[in-house]
């Protein structure tokens, strides 16, 4: 059994309104130094699985398919055995 977690984040040419939004509240209580704010997605989930090659097939094909948007967002993932 393996455990993935995905994190899914608009391209960095994309603009982020929620990101501007969630930084300019975060400046309007003080923390100033803070720059750059983008939000993203976190997605956890398990397969079973033979290896972890297919593992990383699968979930880079779910990945592809239904949690990112391939146009918009890229996508990582971390695999760990369970």
């Amino acid at each position: 059994m393996y455990k993935v977690k995905v994190t899914v984040t608009l391209r960095k040419t994309i603009l982020d309104p929620q990101g501007k939004t969630v930084e300019h509240s975060l400046h309007s209580l003080g923390y100033t130094g803070i720059s750059g704010t983008r939000i993203g997605k976190y997605i956890e989930f398990f397969i079973e699985a033979d290896s972890e090659e297919k593992v990383k097939l699968t979930a880079d094909e779910a990945c592809k398919k239904l949690l990112s948007n391939p146009v918009m967002e890229d996508y990582t993932f971390i695999i760990e055995k369970v």
